[in-house]
């Protein structure tokens, strides 16, 4: 046969398989429309189109694993701002106790323009731009708030019984990730232990776009003035996993810090640690993890605890070691999160518990031998709350008081051995944090001690 002629055999196959794979994508989804239609036509009762498109996403992802889900158009504006980590309003935490109660405010933000605006706690909101949102519902309330940074928007609250006007400017507001135990007298994150001057303390709520520069910035302001350091990913769902990479790089010198493997088990990427840290490698570590410590958060973990650069300390984590990719729909005004690959930790185990998985297999991240320690659920609780106050000073104010001025101020501390300076702490009605926290504490124990061994 003339090559030519086979070339145009070869096409025409080609052509016909395209045309048979796209028909029998279109016959399913012709179904769907059909079943759309039909119910649009014959149910007993209208329905809102848009409810059955949402419900029909929903089911077919959740036919899939429990991390694969669709994004309504309401809900994915949401995800991208966590993921940006930051967002355009006045900058408050608002809650709903019951639907068709006003919304109240929770707290402004640190450096927000509510605050700043003298917006408090336990503030009702009655009003937004002359309109009565007192039986409006949270998504709804808190999308009135928004707007273009610069403009400006008229609340009415309910304060003590008094309808007060306030006016506040939106403006970018930032979500940090990366704390540290309390926030000085000028709401300063501070990262050394107050107990414990000689430890420093860092948290990770999460793993965005900005997490790698933010703790970058912290190391850098810390830069190893400390004996040991502490890196709390507890209660760390995840988040970004080349935010995980950049975060796991920081402490490590070289190897691989994670891969990804795709359907069939085929390696997808190999992340591998560049030369240099921002921790000395002589200062000992110690990975905070529990129960809800899962994705990102478990890379990280593995990692150090894979090339013996700290200690796992706290209880296994949750288990995800898969990776999720956010695919636009509608233009991008919604979308699918869809598994698409598992992530192997530096030993090459896949620590993902399956729906099927017992407490004898193996999967998580476990504490290493003789750091396993459990917390009361009346100590977690403490311990979450404490988190909270620190992170929303105002939360930390007498009800009676007039600002955050009026926190507590704890006892100057010993300046000679201590970098901590103008304290102000919350103190859990003046219970330590390191008796509060059992974790934390077999966390220095551990570090002091190895700073004992290498002296």
């Amino acid at each position: 046969m003339p090559s030519r002629n086979f070339n145009i055999l070869l096409f025409a196959i080609l052509i016909a398989w395209l045309c048979h794979a796209t028909f029998r994508r279109a016959r399913t989804a012709m179904v769907v429309g059909d079943a759309l239609g039909l119910i649009d036509q014959f149910y007993v009762e209208p329905v809102d189109d848009r409810e059955l498109l949402i419900a029909a996403m929903r089911g077919m992802t959740g036919a899939l694993d429990r991390h694969s889900e669709f994004i309504p158009i309401d809900a994915y504006g949401s995800l991208q701002d966590s993921i940006n980590q930051e967002f355009t309003g006045i900058g408050i935490l608002i809650e709903q106790s019951e639907p068709g109660e006003p919304v109240q405010i929770v707290t402004p933000l640190v450096g927000s323009p509510a605050r700043a605006a003298g917006l408090r706690p336990g503030d009702e909101i009655v009003e937004v731009d002359g309109r009565d949102v007192r039986d409006w519902d949270l998504v709804n309330v808190s999308k009135r708030l928004k707007g273009l940074a610069g403009s400006r928007v008229s609340l009415v609250v309910r304060r003590d019984g008094e309808r007060v006007p306030v006016t506040v400017a939106r403006s970018r507001i930032e979500m940090e990730s990366v704390v540290g135990e309390y926030r000085d007298k000028d709401d300063a994150w501070m990262y050394w232990l107050r107990e414990a001057p000689d430890i420093a303390y860092v948290r990770l709520t999460g793993f965005g776009e900005k997490t790698v520069t933010e703790l970058e910035s912290v190391l850098n302001q810390l830069d190893n003035d400390f004996d040991g350091l502490v890196l709390d990913l507890r209660g760390n769902s995840g988040g970004l996993l080349y935010s995980a990479v950049g975060v796991s790089d920081m402490f490590l010198d070289s190897g691989r810090i994670v891969s990804t493997k795709m359907r069939g088990g085929v390696v997808e990427e190999e992340f591998v640690a560049n030369r240099g840290t921002l921790v000395d490698p002589d200062k000992p570590i110690a990975v905070l993890v529990d129960g809800d410590s899962a994705s990102a958060s478990e890379i990280v973990a593995a990692a150090i605890q894979d090339h013996d650069r700290g200690v796992v300390v706290g209880t296994r984590s949750y288990g995800k070691g898969t990776v999720q990719n956010i695919l636009p729909l509608e233009y991008g005004r919604s979308a699918l999160r869809l598994t698409v690959a598992r992530y192997y930790r530096p030993n090459d185990k896949n620590i993902h518990r399956t729906d099927d998985a017992t407490e004898e297999d193996d999967w998580g991240v476990r504490p290493d031998p003789g750091f396993e320690v459990k917390l009361e659920p009346e100590a977690v609780a403490k311990l979450v709350e404490r988190w909270r106050r620190s992170a929303y000073p105002m939360l930390a104010v007498d009800p009676e008081a007039e600002g955050p001025e009026e926190r507590e101020e704890p006892e100057e501390p010993d300046e000679a051995s201590s970098p901590i300076d103008d304290a102000a702490v919350v103190t859990d009605g003046g219970r330590p944090l390191l008796e509060l926290d059992a974790q934390l504490r077999r966390a220095v124990e551990y570090l002091r001690d190895a700073v004992g061994e290498t002296d």
